[in-house]
């Protein structure tokens, strides 16, 4: 369908107005939620942990988003993005920075458990809110863009935290202590930033020419019209969908795979012999790539109107890296192997973000987005989880990998018969409307 010239031009402005500015949010949650991966090359040894008990550690942050996320959006459905953002962002910050002194097992466990609770409701929130200001055609592009920021935080994130481990015995702190104060003060300077910048609807962006808020109010409008004929807006529907749940199986196995990423791979970089400098410039190579092969891979999408095939082929190729990566024993082949994973888990997302609102809205829009994430992010305590537990039995992470691999396969089994059960509904109603 041809744009018109103030559509192009208003999804212009609101993409340039809104997409860098999430992008920089989630790069700095990203590298909160997960720059214990690099504490832990030397937090590890000063506080005594374990393989299963930094993995457990990691993983229990996704406990906290499992319990609170659902309410956290509905809060922010309520109260308008711009207020509730600002307040995560601000209690993340605070209690990321309280990690710099855990002393121990107990007390690293409880304050990863309040990060995930403080944290709850910013990504879905901010999916969520996309889908206010984006027609669905254009969400899985500006998705691919804001999911963009994990991978590259990841990149330039890995070099800069390996750089702080390096402060080790300034002011009498160690290393991974600077490393979780410094990296949690933008999140607090952000969370004020937040409050004065954020528009919570398009009918409040002043921002806009008057002929831009009225196309793109009508726009959203409609979008919202033309769901409720198959989506209840109750909260209630959201949760229930058999699709919902679907899509937050999926969503476990792309999870466990990004968090295995996140949490492990310095460490497992790191058993080659690497310095962890190295580790940091080499733990950079695998997310840039997929950085630009998640933009292609959206578009691609995007273009096509294809979701599905695009979220199994992204899940089977990071299925292969991982299974490579348990048997690499070089750096080349090693590195190579977590590019495939991270092009894989990467390209995974914005597809499958782009499907729970192509049929739900409203508050179940709210409350679906967040079951999805919050059901699905469990991934990202099993997969650790996992692999600490079977590093320490086994002293490998190989079969850790191989599990987080056959998860992500069932990722893309789910997903196919997902999208079977749909096109056998799909028939049903044309069938029916045609009798009609």
């Amino acid at each position: 369908m041809e744009e018109s010239e103030v559509q192009k031009r208003t999804l212009r402005r609101i993409s340039w107005r809104i997409i860098p500015f999430i992008m920089l949010l989630y790069f700095i949650a990203y590298i909160d939620r997960v720059n214990i991966g690099f504490a832990s090359l030397t937090m590890n040894k000063d506080l005594g942990f374990t393989a299963s008990m930094l993995g457990f550690g990691a993983g229990i942050f996704f406990w906290g988003y499992f319990l609170f996320e659902v309410p956290s959006n509905l809060v922010l459905h309520k109260v308008g993005a711009r207020l509730w953002i600002a307040r995560v962002m601000v209690t993340w910050g605070i209690i990321s920075g309280a990690m710099a002194f855990v002393q121990g097992p107990t007390s690293f466990y409880v304050l990863r458990f309040l990060l995930g609770a403080s944290e709850a409701g910013f990504f879905p929130g901010i999916i969520l809110y996309l889908s206010y200001w984006f027609p669905a055609r254009h969400r899985a592009g500006v998705t691919a863009l804001f999911m963009g920021a994990a991978p590259i935080s990841t990149a330039l994130g890995s070099p800069i935290s390996a750089a702080l481990l390096e402060m080790n015995g300034v002011l009498g702190l160690a290393g991974w202590q600077w490393l979780f104060i410094i990296e949690a003060i933008p999140a607090l300077i952000l969370g004020v930033v937040v409050f004065f910048y954020m528009t919570d609807k398009p009918e409040q962006a002043t921002w806009l020419k008057d002929d831009e808020r009225n196309w793109l109010v009508s726009a959203m409008n409609a979008e919202v019209a033309s769901k409720a004929a198959e989506a209840e807006h109750s909260f209630i529907r959201g949760m229930a969908d058999k699709r919902v749940i679907a899509l937050a199986l999926i969503y476990f196995g792309t999870s466990a795979g990004l968090y295995t990423l996140g949490i492990w791979a310095p460490q497992i970089i790191k058993q080659l012999g690497m310095s962890s400098m190295m580790v940091g410039f080499l733990n950079a190579i695998p997310p840039t790539v997929s950085v630009v092969a998640m933009f292609f891979w959206s578009r691609h999408s995007d273009r096509t109107g294809e979701r599905t095939w695009h979220v199994i082929l992204a899940c089977l190729l990071a299925s292969v890296g991982l299974v490579i990566a348990g048997n690499a024993s070089g750096v080349v082949g090693l590195i190579a192997a977590l590019t495939l994973v991270n092009v894989g888990i990467s390209c995974a997302k914005p597809p499958l973000w782009s499907m729970p609102t192509m049929f739900l809205s409203g508050a179940a829009a709210a409350t679906g987005i967040a079951t999805i994430n919050s059901i699905g992010n469990l991934g990202g305590f099993a997969g650790p989880a996992m692999i600490g537990w079977i590093k320490d039995k086994t002293g490998s992470f190989a079969g850790g990998l191989y599990f987080v691999a056959a998860l992500l396969v069932f990722s893309a089994v789910l997903t196919l018969l997902l999208a079977r059960s749909q096109n056998r509904k799909d028939a049903v109603v044309c069938a029916q409307a045609a009798g009609d």
